[in-house]
C-alpha cells in the first residue's frame, strides 16, 4: 500500500467536524459574548419556563409530501398553526446533520438513525441548511423554539475516522483507538472482504487487556448479538499512515461498529473541540435554544485489575458533561440528557451539567401504575427523586423515547440491586422488585393480553 494521496488527505481535512469545530472557535476567541450568562449551574426550570410543552419528529418516520424533504414538512405553516393551537411551544426535530461512513470520497448512509455524525452540515437526505433556518424561522413566528442534538461519545466513520486511521495529526487522539504492534497482528482476526473492520471475540479481547493494549471487556454489550457484537472492541485491516508506516488499530464502540467511540481523557482533547464545536454550530448556525445531549453517560472507561472495566457511573463522564453543559449555557442555550442509568447517576449529571433529563425514573413507575391502577411503586420512585436531590422539575416526561418503551428500571438492575425497598407491606431487595415490577408490566403488555406486542 502506498502513502496515501496529499490532495486527499487535504479534502478528509477539509470535511473533517474537528477542522469545522477548529474554525468555529476563532469566532469566540476574545470576544465578549460568553461571558454575559451564567453558567456553572443547571437551571432547570429556566429550561422547561422557555419551552414546557414540545413535539418530537423523528426525521426517519416522517412522511413528507412528494419531492419534498423533511425539514420542509416541519417548517409548513400549517403544521405551525396546528402545533401553536395546541400549545406546543418547541420542536425537537432529531438529529438532522450528515451521518454514516465514508469509503473514499464515496458517503455511505447512516447506520443509526443519524446518531452516527460526520459532519456539521444537514443531511442532504433531509433538507438543505436554508430548510433548517426557515424551521427555526417559523418556529419562532409561533413563538416556539428548535431543539437539536449533540452526540458526545461517538462519532461515525466518516472523515475525521478515516484520518485517525491514517495517524494523521490530532486525529488519532479523537478516539478511543490502541495502534497494535505488527509482531501481535497474527492474534487479531482477518477483516472480511467488503467490510472495514471485524468484532472481536472476548477471549481475544481478555488476552489484549493481559497485553496491556486496552481496557478490556466494559460493563455491557449494547447491542449484543452473537457472531456479530460479541464485545465494544473491533480491529481495523492494515492501513498505510501518512508517514507510510502500516498500522491495524483496535477501537472501541459503545454501540455498532461504525460508531468510534471519543476519548475524553486523550491530551490532544481533540474530543472536546469537535463535540464543543458542533454544539456551538447548532446554536449560533442552525438557530436551536435547547440540544439534546445524547449517550453522554459514556464518556469515561478505566482499566480495572480484575473484572470488567469500568465504564458506567465514570466520574469523568460528570466531568465532560459539565463541560459540554456549560458551555451551552455560556452561548445561551440549555441542554437536556438522555440517561438511562441510576438515579445517582442522573442527579450526578445534573449537577452543574444537563438542564433537564429523559424521565427514566418516574415513566416506567407510571407506565406500571396505568396498567395496575396501583400507584404503590410510583410513588416509591417519587420518593427515590427527592432523595437523591433531584428538581422534579428537570425530568421530561416523553411519551416514550426514540428506541422503545424502556422497562430497564436500572436502577435496581446494578447499584441498588442489594438494597432494600418497602413495597407493598414487603421488604424486597431492589433486584427483587425490578423483576416483579417488570413481570407484571409484560404479563399485562404482551402474551393472550396484547399478543401484537411480543
Amino acid at each position: 500500500m502506498s502513502t496515501p494521496d496529499s490532495s486527499y488527505i487535504e479534502w478528509l481535512e477539509s470535511q473533517s467536524m474537528l477542522q469545522a469545530a477548529r474554525e468555529r472557535a476563532r469566532h469566540y476567541a476574545g470576544q465578549a459574548r460568553l461571558w454575559q450568562r451564567p453558567y456553572a449551574q443547571a437551571r432547570p426550570r429556566d429550561a422547561s419556563a422557555i419551552a414546557s410543552v414540545w413535539f418530537t419528529a423523528y426525521p426517519a418516520a416522517i412522511i413528507t409530501a412528494e419531492g419534498g424533504s423533511v425539514l420542509q414538512a416541519l417548517g409548513d405553516d400549517r403544521l405551525w398553526s396546528a402545533l401553536s393551537e395546541l400549545g406546543v411551544q418547541g420542536i425537537h426535530n432529531g438529529p438532522m446533520k450528515r451521518s454514516g461512513g465514508l469509503r473514499g470520497r464515496e458517503f455511505t448512509p447512516t447506520i443509526d438513525g443519524n446518531f452516527d455524525r460526520i459532519s456539521f452540515d444537514i443531511d442532504p437526505n433531509l433538507g438543505t441548511e436554508a430548510q433548517m433556518l426557515q424551521l427555526s424561522r417559523m418556529a419562532a413566528a409561533h413563538n416556539a423554539i428548535v431543539i437539536d442534538d449533540i452526540v458526545p461519545a461517538h462519532t461515525g466513520k466518516g472523515p475525521d475516522f478515516r484520518l485517525a486511521e491514517m495517524a494523521y495529526g490530532d486525529y488519532p487522539g479523537l478516539y478511543h483507538m490502541v495502534e497494535i504492534n505488527e509482531e501481535d497482528w497474527p492474534l487479531l482476526p482477518e477483516v472480511p472482504a467488503g467490510r472495514d473492520s471485524v468484532n472481536l471475540p472476548p477471549a481475544l479481547v481478555d488476552q489484549l487487556k493481559d497485553k496491556h493494549y486496552i481496557v478490556g471487556q466494559l460493563q455491557r454489550v449494547i447491542f449484543f448479538e452473537p457472531g456479530i457484537k460479541d464485545t465494544d472492541w473491533s480491529a481495523t485491516g492494515v492501513i498505510t499512515g501518512v508517514d507510510g508506516k502500516r498500522r491495524r488499530w483496535v477501537y472501541l464502540h459503545y454501540f455498532k461498529e461504525g460508531q468510534p467511540s471519543l476519548n475524553w481523557l486523550d491530551p490532544t482533547f481533540a474530543a472536546q473541540q469537535l463535540i464543543i464545536g458542533d454544539a456551538l454550530h447548532a446554536i449560533d448556525v442552525s438557530g436551536a435554544r435547547v440540544l439534546r445531549l445524547d449517550a453522554n453517560g459514556f464518556l469515561g472507561v478505566e482499566r480495572r485489575a480484575e473484572g470488567t472495566a469500568w465504564s458506567e457511573s465514570h466520574p469523568l463522564s460528570v466531568t465532560g458533561n459539565q463541560l459540554i453543559a456549560s458551555t451551552i449555557r455560556k452561548a445561551g442555550g440549555f441542554s437536556f440528557q438522555e440517561l438511562n442509568l441510576t438515579i445517582d447517576d442522573i442527579a450526578a449529571m445534573s449537577h452543574g451539567g444537563a438542564d433537564l433529563s429523559y424521565d427514566f425514573i418516574t415513566r416506567p413507575a407510571y407506565h406500571h401504575a396505568l396498567l395496575t391502577g396501583d400507584t404503590e411503586f410510583l410513588r416509591l420512585m417519587l420518593r427515590e427523586v427527592h432523595a437523591f436531590g433531584l428538581d422534579p422539575a428537570s425530568l421530561i416526561h416523553a411519551m416514550q423515547n426514540h428506541d422503545e418503551l424502556t422497562l430497564e428500571l436500572v436502577h435496581f438492575w446494578t447499584l441498588h440491586a442489594y438494597d432494600h425497598y418497602h413495597y407493598h407491606g414487603q421488604t424486597l431487595p431492589g433486584g427483587i422488585l425490578r423483576e416483579h415490577i417488570r413481570e407484571e408490566m409484560y404479563e399485562r403488555l404482551t402474551g393472550e393480553h396484547a399478543p401484537y406486542n411480543l
